[in-house]
């Protein structure tokens, strides 16, 4: 069997792996470890090579990111910021069409500022956003749809826990990736308000089952600062500890998260109970993250030991696929594979075959990283997988809305997405602007 054959079937095995029930890093470090036996037809040298990509990976001081930014997005989620956003934002879009539907776009774009996990967001906005929506005789399929579609916000607008998966796939930095994803964040936030305002101007009855006006009234200025200052102050110190060159994204993380614990302790909203609960879902989640990372980095070197990127350069070359071509392809195969699989687990079965081969086509890997993220949190609202539809679902623990009542009222953030996507592949600009 030659080293090609060896990685085209182990892409095959992984996809029936995956279906099968088998997590994706248990998956990628058996196919990877099977596969350097059989190009090196020695056991000793499968095992040096996995001991070595788990020293090489994880020995790097910049895997600090993860639980610095994991603790932060924690102890905000604990603190309860998020009802506070949707009250400041509630009762600024109060009298616009479609007000509750743009104040939780709005709510969700700030909220993904702190927390970069968009299941959080959905999980959070649910409760939030939803019965208040539901109470407006706004309809179930815009409420929930509403809420899935803007939680996507918490995966492109820094700090996102996927940027930083890519940023170690793709050996960029973290914090060039978090600024490049500022600008296609708002896009998407802006493009997501604009629709909803047109379905509320245009098609009223998707919207809204009747007219309610609400009860809230007016906040003054001073409320509204009080509210939203704690977390546009962390938005600040992180992001723009970053961009200024103050901190690195460990540092930023490590600042970020002593002014959550700060913020949180200040509102009460921390006890020793919770704090350990906190560490202990902060440290589940970081070793989760760590260990597909190290099941990537292993799988990266099985397939570039087998030589299968390099035919694919190759045979694209021959074929005069070209940039475009690549892309399409690129974006469709990550786009079909949401469908089925999570977000984490499409880019760990597609970089490490496909960054190559963007590589030596001269694609910007910053550039490249901001399309595949948005292209793969289209998989979160998308049948029959659809993480964040489930999510919601499952907060909202209400039969009279079903899943496909979700699905439907996603559908519309799933061509704004694919709209985003278009604009940015037409206008790379956008993704560094200064």
């Amino acid at each position: 069997m030659t080293p090609a054959l060896t990685g085209v079937l182990s892409l095959f095995a992984m996809v029936v792996l995956i279906f099968a029930g088998l997590h994706i890093a248990v998956a990628l470090l058996l196919l990877s470890f099977l596969g350097v036996f059989l190009i090196r037809g020695n056991v000793d040298a499968a095992m040096a090579m996995l001991a070595q990509a788990a020293s090489d990976t994880v020995q790097s001081h910049d895997f600090g990111v993860v639980p610095l930014f994991v603790l932060m997005g924690l102890l905000v989620s604990n603190a309860q910021l998020g009802s506070d956003l949707f009250d400041v934002a509630n009762r600024l879009c109060r009298k616009i069409a479609g007000g509750l539907g743009i104040a939780t776009v709005f709510a969700n774009a700030v909220f993904a500022g702190i927390t970069g996990i968009s299941i959080a967001s959905a999980a959070v906005f649910t409760k939030v956003a939803v019965p208040e929506m539901l109470r407006c005789r706004y309809t179930p399929e815009f409420a929930t749809g509403c809420v899935a579609g803007s939680s996507v916000l918490g995966m492109l607008i820094p700090p996102s826990l996927l940027m930083i998966v890519y940023a170690f796939l793709a050996e960029r930095s973290v914090g060039e990736m978090f600024l490049a994803g500022v600008v296609p964040g708002l896009l998407l936030a802006v493009l997501f308000s604009g629709g909803i305002y047109l379905m509320a101007k245009f098609k009223p009855s998707y919207v809204q089952e009747a007219q309610v006006n609400q009860t809230i009234g007016p906040m003054s200025f001073a409320q509204g600062t009080i509210k939203l200052a704690p977390i546009l102050a962390m938005m600040v110190l992180v992001i723009g500890g970053i961009y200024a060159g103050f901190f690195t994204a460990t540092e930023a993380g490590a600042v970020g998260a002593m002014a959550a614990l700060v913020i949180a302790l200040a509102r009460k909203r921390l006890d020793r109970k919770i704090f350990w609960q906190v560490l202990i879902e902060t440290g589940r989640i970081t070793v989760s993250v760590l260990f597909l990372i190290i099941a990537a980095n292993l799988y990266s070197r099985m397939l570039a030991l087998s030589g299968l990127p390099q035919s694919i350069v190759g045979w694209m070359t021959a074929a005069e696929f070209g940039v475009a071509g690549f892309l399409s392809m690129y974006l469709l195969i990550v786009i079909f594979l949401g469908c089925f699989i999570d977000s984490v687990s499409i880019m760990l079965i597609v970089l490490p075959l496909l960054l190559p081969v963007a590589k030596d086509l001269g694609i910007d890997l910053v550039w490249f990283g901001v399309i595949t993220v948005i292209a793969v949190e289209i998989g979160l609202l998308t049948p029959p997988f659809g993480l964040s539809v489930y999510t919601v679902r499952s907060t909202l623990a209400d039969d009279r809305i079903s899943l496909f009542t979700i699905f439907r009222g996603s559908a519309p953030f799933v061509g704004m997405m694919l709209l985003t996507l278009l604009l940015i592949i037409a206008f790379p600009r956008l993704v560094q602007p200064f």
